[in-house]
């Protein structure tokens, strides 16, 4: 074996086997002039070691050779690489075994005594089969990206029709919502009524509490952005989200219960984040509780407490509950349960920053016996 047959770059390398040294050496100096690396294989055995080695695109045999014949080798390449292209060499009375060979996907055949333009038809032919395999494989390719990029783009599509029907009522009606507290405020400013105007004050900050939550929910869902862990203040993070959730509770008489006596001093996580998966848990639990006509009173605890790995939170309420078939729907994306009344964000983004910060969430609701939701999140977020 000499230098040719060291490993080379597959792009103009090509396999000659001949049991014949001196056709051999004849042979490769007439690839090398014609700018092929050639490796040099006087047997099947070394053949195929060199072509498992090297992956050349081309291989040139003899036919007739002692032990493995170029049949044989034929065969084994196109096993292990169909679109390698072979060239059989053959005598002049070996014809029929030649065009056998084209029955088992031979590219070509060249009879001896071989001349340099036989030899360059056949290479022809075979780089030609090449480079047509290699387009078909890029036109494959850039099908396959057109079509996955068909899908993407319909599928965000969809998303987006689905987004914009399922955001338009509840956008109605925070803007009716805008203006009559607009308008109560301006009335009581002309009247000095101080009682409506407090009201009027209320209903407006109720609705923009309502309108930046959903404002942080549609780009929450729309474009991803990577966690900002901070240590927070729990029992003053909690507090905050309590607040802002009983300004929608409290003119509907439903309580938010605060048990925090057993919860951690802080905690690591995305604040707006996680004030937003809690806040949505939350905005349930009170909407649970709005439907539920058949109580006097409503209330929500709202507990943090803690065991050795995690903080976990419980927001159980005495609401409308949920049947199965929609509990199991529940964090959905898009899918509510309030018919016109809400976007189907809410509890699916409270999972999503949930999981994000490596914790879970889980449901438990019965119809007419309220839902308790339960998030547990690691104290060590990886």
């Amino acid at each position: 074996m000499n230098d040719r047959t060291k490993k080379i770059s597959e792009q103009k390398s090509i396999l000659l086997v001949d049991d014949e040294e001196d056709i051999r050496e004849v042979l490769a100096i007439a690839l090398s002039d014609m700018g092929y690396a050639v490796l040099e294989a006087e047997n099947g055995k070394i053949a195929l070691e060199l072509f498992r080695e090297n992956k050349p695109m081309i291989v040139l045999t003899d036919i007739k050779m002692p032990g493995m014949d170029g049949i044989e080798i034929l065969k084994k390449i196109k096993i292990e690489n169909p679109y390698t292209q072979v060239i059989m060499i053959t005598g002049h009375g070996d014809t029929d075994i030649a065009i056998k060979s084209l029955k088992y996907e031979a590219i070509d055949f060249i009879t001896k005594p071989i001349s340099n333009e036989a030899l360059e038809i056949a290479l022809k032919r075979a780089n030609e089969k090449i480079l047509t395999r290699q387009q078909l494989n890029q036109y494959t390719e850039n099908l396959e990206e057109l079509v996955r990029e068909k899908t993407m783009l319909r599928d965000n599509l969809s998303s987006l029709g689905i987004m914009i029907g399922s955001i338009s009522h509840s956008v109605k009606g925070l803007l009716t919502k805008l203006d009559g507290s607009i308008y109560l405020i301006e009335s009581a400013l002309k009247k000095d009524d101080q009682e409506q105007l407090e009201e009027g004050m209320d209903i407006l900050k109720i609705t923009t509490d309502r309108i930046k939550k959903m404002i942080f929910d549609i780009l929450y869902y729309s474009k991803e952005r990577k966690m900002k862990l901070e240590t927070l203040d729990l029992i003053k993070f909690a507090n905050d989200v309590a607040e802002i959730s009983e300004s929608k509770a409290l003119p509907y008489n439903i309580k938010i219960i605060r048990e925090f006596t057993d919860a951690p001093g802080q905690m690591k996580a995305d604040i707006e984040f996680m004030r937003s998966a809690l806040l949505n848990i939350l905005d349930n639990a009170v909407d649970a509780c709005i439907e539920d006509h058949s109580k006097t009173s409503h209330t929500i605890n709202f507990t943090i407490k803690q065991d050795t790995d995690n903080i976990i939170f419980e927001i159980r309420d005495n609401g409308v509950g949920m049947d199965k078939k929609i509990r199991d729907k529940v964090f959905n994306l898009f899918f509510s349960s309030k018919q016109n009344k809400g976007t189907g964000f809410g509890l699916f983004i409270s999972k999503n920053i949930i999981h994000q910060h490596g914790g879970f969430i889980n449901v438990k609701s019965a119809k007419g016996k309220g839902t308790c939701i339960h998030v547990k999140i690691p104290r060590k977020i990886k």
